[in-house]
């Protein structure tokens, strides 16, 4: 059969090993995969299926240091994995059979206990004895939190198979970020990473859900998944009807050929490598650093980053092998001979460019060396006046009659708190941003007081994101900034602690704000908020690293960050206030949810992108912003970058009205969820739809972004005042 595209020139900066037990463990794999029933007779596999796949080999490619007995219990987990899929997709896709394929998967957590003594149900079928035999050879060389991890991984391998299930009875095809979300539960890369650390040194708990050890597990991540889905197209697409194929998806966005949207695949699989090796260079030492970590828990951090290393070049050779997929030209040399010969000092120089760049390349190749184009952006170009495309909003707007009050009381509270005395903000300045106006159009029904806060708040958050990098990025001052975050959490007590004397607006706004909100909340809903507080100033220093070290973000990085630096934990933490427990945690935490949310925090932070443009690149010299990091990835102009954002806008909007309208009616039936908590859920839905619209009427309304005020405007310091000195040490 012919290749529908030709496989690109892959960036590998780290050479694939072997283990030396494969054959070992393609024995036992054997053996293992009949006692459970999966070959002949499970009308999914015969041996022949097993021996072309070569799960052994994978795994000996991946996990080439650790020794025979884990690597054949690894090998186990990937037979069982390969087979849960194929299974999935013979006994429920082909069929379409969803509530067939929801019973299948409700069972599946009751084989991983987190107490081993926990009895589990007799097995019913290959999948279910394999994890139960898996499970209990695994979890006892593993401490309690790295079971609930890799169970919780687990669980979401296995349930968003119904994500794809529903996609294919619809025949929807994702939008690329919602894709790029969902294929990293459903592709069980951050699964095959909770192995990584069995094969290898498990991540100390102090660490594990840090930001830096986050993005090592997703870059892994989407690496592997978007390889995958190059070597896998023909088969997934072409002969089973995948939709969810990252290929697919960019051939559909783009409207593009199937090649251009395979060497598109391409390049964000680089570029996410990239960013791997950034964090790991970078960012892991510095948070081992901070989290004192002892010495064989950095040893342990270490084995694990180049575990994941090892997956990524074992996982590639695999793919190059395998019958499994499409790899025809994908090899010229074996990567386990040395070439010899006139010459074979430049056998890889297309890698070599690859890896470090090719500046006078054409168009199509220049792709290839954005690790330095991320950091050639000459800042404050001339660009404006932002251009502003026919944006849809299907949402009606209502504003709340007590918006003029709330405009006093905030230019009083702020003067109050001092931030217009810092020398960052001044009447003039607040004024333009009308902040009072974007509550009034998120909570329309809100009380005088409720309206005050949410003004307030929505002022502490944007005068943090203008503070930060005005002062601590203009004097490259990374370590304060780190004190001024750790402060700003200290600002805010969940049971009863200290609260350190106040040194400047933030902090004394941010006290007030924290005393007046959570006054009658639990500790655990303290908690919950204060972390979403965190999650939006840590998001700061992020900026501000790239600031420093002129950076402009990927795609991914920078879409998925961009939702913490626009406060929306805060925003969605606050909508949920007084649902109260008609409502099970678990909804929130579902896939359908999430997507919801995910959906119109991103119609709403690339709304503010296209009307910010012109402020944040000509008058500020920005660099995080989602059209300036589309022009750089792609190598276009800005209106074709915008017309790429706009559309991605679109589609977001698409998804949250496909979700509201038909995922999160089987997610109640799926929840058994009450008249009380569906209706609550239908609130949820409105205070969202308030939310875009609110805030799409506030950036059409507003100065902040307006041509004539921004070149009337200073844009540092403000000139009759002194800037801020910051505290150099925590009280």
């Amino acid at each position: 059969m012919t290749q529908p595209f030709v496989l690109p020139h892959f960036y590998l900066p780290h050479p694939a090993r072997l283990n030396p037990h494969l054959e070992e463990a393609r024995a036992h794999s054997s053996v293992w995969a009949r006692e459970m029933g999966m070959l002949e007779g499970s009308g999914v596999w015969e041996q022949a299926d097993l021996d072309a796949h070569d799960y052994g080999l994978l795994c000996a490619c991946t996990h080439p240091d650790c020794d025979g007995p884990a690597l054949s219990l690894i090998t186990d987990w990937y037979v069982w994995v390969f087979f849960f899929d194929d299974h999935f997709l013979e006994l429920f896709k082909r069929s379409q059979d969803r509530e067939g394929g929801k019973a299948h998967l409700d069972r599946l957590p009751l084989f991983m206990p987190l107490d081993l003594a926990t009895p589990v149900p007799e097995p019913r079928n290959p999948v279910e004895a394999g994890l139960a035999d898996l499970w209990a050879r695994t979890v006892p060389a593993m401490s309690e939190d790295w079971r609930a991890r890799f169970a919780v991984a687990t669980e979401h391998l296995l349930n968003e198979s119904l994500w794809e299930l529903s996609n294919i009875n619809e025949g929807r095809i994702a939008n690329p970020v919602e894709y790029i979300e969902m294929r990293r539960k459903v592709g069980g890369a951050p699964w095959s990473a909770g192995l990584v650390e069995y094969a290898t040194a498990e991540v100390p708990a102090a660490v594990a859900g840090t930001r830096p050890l986050k993005v090592l597990m997703e870059t892994f991540s989407d690496a592997v998944h978007l390889r995958n889905d190059l070597f896998s197209y023909q088969r997934e697409v072409e002969d089973e009807g995948e939709n969810s194929n990252g290929v697919l998806v960019l051939e559909t966005f783009f409207g593009c050929t199937t090649q251009q949207a395979a060497d598109t695949v391409n390049d964000i699989l680089t570029s996410r490598l990239h960013q791997f090796e950034h964090t790991a260079f970078t960012e892991v030492p510095a948070v081992a650093l901070e989290e004192g970590l002892a010495p064989h828990e950095v040893a342990a951090v270490a084995a694990y980053a180049k575990g994941l290393q090892d997956w990524q070049s074992g996982g590639h050779e695999w793919h190059m092998r395998s019958s499994r997929y499409m790899n025809e030209g994908a090899r010229q040399t074996d990567p386990w001979e040395v070439p010899t010969g006139p010459g074979t000092s430049a056998a890889d120089v297309r890698g070599l460019l690859a890896a470090a760049g090719a500046m006078g390349a054409p168009p199509a190749a220049s792709r290839q060396w954005g690790r330095l184009r991320a950091h050639t952006h000459v800042p404050y170009q001339k660009v404006g006046p932002s251009l502003i495309p026919d944006i849809r909003m299907p949402f009606p707007l209502t504003l709340s009659p007590h918006l003029d009050a709330s405009r006093r009381a905030l230019v009083e509270w702020c003067h109050r708190m001092g931030i217009l005395s810092e020398g960052v903000w001044d009447e003039d300045k607040l004024e333009a941003y009308d902040l009072a106006l974007c509550s009034a159009g998120i909570d329309p029904d809100a009380t005088p007081e409720a309206l005050d806060i949410s003004a307030q708040w929505l002022a502490f958050g944007t005068y943090g994101d203008d503070y930060y990098p005005l002062v601590y990025g203009h004097r490259r001052d990374l370590a304060t900034a780190r004190l001024t975050t750790a402060r700003l959490s200290d600002c805010m007590p969940v049971d009863g602690e200290p609260v350190p004397p106040v040194a400047n607006a933030m902090e004394r706004s941010l006290t007030d704000l924290w005393a007046r909100t959570t006054a009658a909340m639990t500790p655990g809903e303290r908690s919950t908020l204060k972390n979403a507080v965190n999650v939006m100033t840590e998001s700061w220093l992020w900026e501000l690293g790239n600031q420093i070290v002129h950076r402009v973000p990927d795609p991914v990085d920078y879409l998925e960050m961009r939702r913490q630096t626009f406060g929306s934990d805060l925003t969605l933490g606050l909508c949920r206030m007084g649902h109260g427990p008609a409502v099970p945690p678990e909804v929130y935490r579902s896939g359908p949810v999430r997507s919801l949310e995910n959906a119109a925090i991103d119609y709403a932070c690339l709304l503010n992108d296209v009307f910010s443009y012109q402020k944040e690149i000509e008058f500020e010299g920005e660099m995080h912003n989602a059209i300036l990091v589309v022009q750089n990835f792609f190598g276009c102009d800005y209106p074709r970058a915008l017309g790429i954002v706009h559309d991605l806008m679109s589609r977001r909007l698409d998804q949250f009205e496909h979700v509201v309208a038909h995922e999160l009616p089987v997610l109640y039936e799926d929840f058994g969820l009450s008249q009380e908590a569906r209706a609550i859920m239908r609130d949820y839905v409105l205070d969202l739809q308030n939310w875009m619209a609110g805030i799409l009427h506030w950036h059409r309304s507003v100065d902040r972004y307006k041509d004539a005020w921004l070149s009337g405007r200073a844009h540092g310091f403000l000139p009759d005042r002194t800037p801020a000195v910051p505290m150099t040490t925590r009280i």
